[in-house]
This record gives structure tokens, C-alpha cells and sequence, in this order.
């Protein structure tokens, strides 16, 4: 066991710097099946006085199926090392055509709820969902720079913001 857990009031991590270069995966399920896909946005805080993670699924993806039918995800900060290939694959490729935890040869533990997240990870949030909501196009006041990410690309996300629950870290 490489992660072990923690006090996630003390977690520091730089969250713009690793999302702006190793990213994460997102993973959502249980025993009986998960999906994890690789997430560039996210976003960390307080809400509600309760510590959040806040993350962002399209609707065409397959991990939105386990994101809307669990109530717990995880989200897996991965080493820099595994860009070229984990986030990569995790990146491109869906879950309904390959199994992209054995494809990448993670190693496949359990938090609160049996939300599954990776012993590879640098560091690990397991979180409850608390929330979720569609974001819509009639609400974006800035449009040329949030508007890029859509049409062609797919539909509008849904925003899920969980407490966390349990942090892991090496």
C-alpha cells in the first residue's frame, strides 16, 4: 500500500499547478464496476462551511452513468509520469469499448462508500456528492472563452460538488 490516509483539513496541494500539467482521474462506481476518465477541471474550497471538490462530466461520457448512480467519486492526482500513458488512455479512450483500469495497469482501492480510486495516485480525494446541477449556456456572462469548449465538442457538463470524506496521500 503505497497511499495511506490522512487528515484532508491539512491537504495543501497546488491545485492549479496540477491541473494546469498532470491533471487527474476522475472515478466514479464500486466493487461491481467503476469508469474513471481524465479531468483537467476541478475545482477545491469551502461551501456550505464543508469542505468541497467540485467536478465537471458531459453527459455523453460513460463515467457519467456511475457519477449519476453513486453517491460517492474520487479524484486521483496522478504522478507527472503517468501522462503519456494513463492520462492519455483515460483521456481518449471510453470505458464502454475498453477496461481502462487493467489498459493501465492500476491498482484499484476503496474509500467511504466503496468509492474506487488508484494506489498509483499522489494523492487521493473521496467525496460524497452533495449537489449537482447542468451548466447552461444562458448564465455564461463571458461567452468567447467559455463557449470554445462546447458545440462540436459536446454538451454542456453537469457540476457535481462533493464534501470530501477521506484524503490519501503518499
Amino acid at each position: 500500500m503505497k497511499l495511506h490516509p490522512m487528515d484532508f483539513k491539512t491537504l495543501t496541494p497546488e491545485i492549479f499547478q496540477v491541473f494546469g500539467t498532470q491533471n487527474a482521474l476522475l472515478t466514479a462506481g464500486d466493487r461491481n464496476g467503476c469508469n474513471t476518465m481524465t479531468i483537467g477541471w476541478c475545482q477545491l474550497g469551502r461551501l456550505w462551511s464543508i469542505p468541497v471538490c467540485t467536478v465537471y462530466v458531459r453527459p455523453e461520457r460513460y463515467t457519467y452513468q456511475f457519477m449519476e448512480s453513486h453517491d460517492y467519486f474520487t479524484v486521483s492526482v496522478m504522478p507527472l509520469s503517468h501522462k503519456q500513458t494513463t492520462m492519455q488512455v483515460c483521456g481518449t479512450q471510453s470505458g464502454r469499448d475498453i477496461d481502462k483500469v487493467k489498459e493501465c495497469g492500476l491498482t484499484l482501492r476503496y474509500g467511504a462508500g466503496d468509492a474506487p480510486f488508484f494506489d498509483e495516485a499522489e494523492w487521493v480525494l473521496v467525496c460524497r456528492k452533495l449537489y449537482a446541477q447542468d451548466l447552461d449556456e444562458s448564465c455564461v456572462l463571458q461567452g468567447e472563452s467559455i463557449l470554445r469548449h462546447y458545440g462540436a465538442k459536446g454538451g454542456w457538463h453537469r457540476v457535481y460538488t462533493g464534501e470530501v470524506v477521506e484524503a490519501y496521500t503518499k
